[in-house]
């Protein structure tokens, strides 16, 4: 029997230029230095799923590690500022407003994570808001590991952006 060929045809579109990548296909930082500084916003948002007894304990206060939804918030704010050390084409931020909220949902059952990041510069802060809500996510699943090793880090995407050139994002 022969084998059809199931390689796509090129497209006649060319697609968008990676940023990151330099003509010799290095990775490479971005100039911004020629862009304007314009107020940027992004949200993100995850989702940490586990057992009705686990949310509960963490809502009830009493995981043996302390206070998890305190903890995970103040991690991704931490998170969210040092995105540049753990990223390594980011450029480092002076932030200017990092939210981090952490809503228990009995339907997941689990913790909805969400995080807003704001900044006036010549760059987003995408990655700062998805490392913020990675990191509350996985300080949540650290803090309640001993409790449940099945606990799930689902969802993590960008919800919103606001600036730049390429203007509003809305998933």
């Amino acid at each position: 029997m022969a084998r059809k060929n199931l390689a796509r045809k090129p497209s006649k579109k060319t697609a968008p230029a990676l940023t990151h990548i330099g003509a010799s296909g290095e990775a490479r930082m971005v100039d911004v230095s020629d862009k304007p500084a314009t107020e940027r916003l992004a949200v993100a948002e995850g989702r940490v799923v586990m057992t009705r007894a686990t949310l509960d304990l963490i809502v009830s206060g009493n995981a043996k590690k302390g206070d998890v939804l305190g903890t995970a918030r103040i991690a991704g704010i931490m998170a969210a500022k040092r995105t540049s050390e753990l990223i390594p084409l980011c450029h480092p931020l002076a932030l200017s407003k990092v939210t981090l909220d952490i809503e228990p949902d009995v339907t997941l059952p689990g913790c909805l994570v969400r995080a807003s990041v704001k900044v006036t510069g010549p760059t987003g802060v995408e990655m700062e808001a998805l490392t913020a809500v990675s990191v509350a996510c996985l300080t949540i699943y650290d803090m309640i590991k001993a409790v449940e090793r099945g606990v799930r880090i689902e969802g993590i995407h960008l919800v919103e952006k606001l600036g730049g050139k390429s203007g509003h994002y809305r998933a």
